[in-house]
């Protein structure tokens, strides 16, 4: 969320900067009408509240006198009247002001490129050699039906479209690669959390996912609980409503969870495979810094993801993102995208962003400076990563024209000393 002081104090700078987000900067103009509406509301209760006061005063006197003062009391009905009819109206205006905060998206860094779509997204590096196979590759989906270990047909008639049975030694490296991963951070300092995997309404608006992204989350019926889209939104929400010393800054948190999507809007996009599921694991890494040192942080947070896909020997890129393509909350992100031979293209698999103060404005996450005044924390979150998505990299980078799987030689620990996968 914005401060609405930084908005009024420069409506056509801000409105400048959210216009390349690509967003209808109307509301802007709303924000500021309702902020003239509500001050003038402020105004009249507050000469109400000065009338209530001056007329009490004459009103004793008076009595004290043996005088009529009965106008005079009705003067002050009156105004205690006009006080709570205002005081409703500005209530009124507040919330429909706040409303209108919330579903503003944060503003671009200064580094960002600016475009519309992922054609104006930025490669700030590439690792690793992709494989010349001797074979044509095959792609996840049909290695693994073939293995016995993907089934797409069960999970259908189980729950429905985009779900699945992991079985076998595909289970176990999925397994595996959620224990790598956590093994690797928090070896890196991070703290190792199992979250609640449902959050209230509450804790899905510090982190921006209500209430514009409703669609896209499940619900619970009766409740306002949701199931977690990300451990983004629970690890954030720790620290939700507190002030705490600087001194406890930074705190990073790393989480396996998993993760629940609705895909309100990607109908018809990646129904194939493993890809984009309504149900996927998920290892988050979460960082809430001092506002100085989020730069540094996402850098620190972009190496953490790449040591995990460099130390599995898959070629990635590194792309920037344009600012039309960000998410809501981020002001800086860094999507990395792995190779997969199968599909002959880079697909995501980790989307790393600082979100400045946004989220902590939502979440009213503060520590104390150290001159003792109350500070918006930073946050940063990022995959570290997508489980389902890395394990997809593995099978199709590593398959062999046989069908079988050659496990990374730093998972065969993990694996019980399993080196190839196979078929029975």
């Amino acid at each position: 969320m914005h401060d609405l002081k930084t908005i009024v104090e420069n409506v056509s700078g801000f409105k400048e900067r959210l216009s390349t987000k690509f967003v209808d900067t109307k509301i802007i103009d709303d924000i500021v009408n309702l902020n003239e509406e509500r001050k003038s509301l402020i105004q009249v209760v507050e000469n109400c509240r000065a009338q209530v006061k001056k007329l009490s005063n004459e009103i004793g006197p008076l009595k004290k006198a043996g005088k009529d003062a009965s106008d005079l009391m009705n003067q002050v009905a009156q105004s205690k009247k006009q006080i709570e009819e205002k005081t409703l109206e500005l209530e009124q205006v507040e919330k429909k002001q706040t409303d209108l905060l919330a579903i503003i998206p944060n503003l671009p860094f200064k580094d960002v490129p600016i475009g519309k779509d992922e054609s104006f997204n930025k490669n700030v590096k590439q690792w690793g050699n992709k494989r010349n196979f001797s074979f044509t590759p095959k792609d996840h989906v049909d290695l693994g039906e073939t293995l016995g270990m993907l089934d797409f047909k069960t999970g259908a008639k189980v729950t429905g479209s985009r779900f699945v049975f992991y079985k076998g030694a595909l289970a176990r490296l999925e397994r595996s690669l959620i224990s790598f991963m956590l093994d690797q951070h928090t070896q890196h300092g991070y703290e190792e959390i199992i979250p609640p995997f449902i959050v209230n309404a509450e804790t899905m608006y510090g982190t921006g996912q209500l209430p514009k992204f409703e669609e896209d989350l499940f619900k619970l019926k009766n409740t306002d609980w949701y199931l977690i889209p990300t451990a983004e939104v629970p690890l954030t929400n720790i620290k939700r409503d507190e002030l705490f010393p600087k001194s406890e800054l930074p705190l990073k948190y790393c989480g396996y969870s998993p993760c629940f999507r609705s895909e309100a809007g990607s109908y018809g996009k990646d129904t194939r495979g493993l890809i984009r599921l309504h149900q996927f694991n998920k290892v988050e890494l979460v960082n809430i810094v001092a506002k100085e040192d989020s730069e540094k942080a996402l850098e620190d947070m972009v190496n953490r993801a790449t040591s995990i896909l460099e130390a599995l020997n898959l070629p990635y890129r590194a792309m920037l993102l344009c600012s039309g393509d960000m998410g809501f909350g981020a002001t800086k992100t860094i999507d990395l995208e792995v190779w997969l031979p199968g599909q002959d293209k880079f697909r995501e698999i980790s989307s790393i962003s600082n979100c400045w103060d946004f989220q902590a404005r939502r979440a009213k996450i503060r520590y104390r400076d150290n001159d003792g005044k109350p500070q918006f924390a930073h946050t940063l979150n990022g995959s570290g990563l997508a489980v389902g998505r890395t394990l997809v990299a593995i099978v199709e980078n590593y398959q062999n024209e046989d069908g079988t799987i050659t496990v990374p030689d730093i998972l065969v620990p993990y694996m019980g000393g399993m080196k190839i996968i196979s078929k029975g």
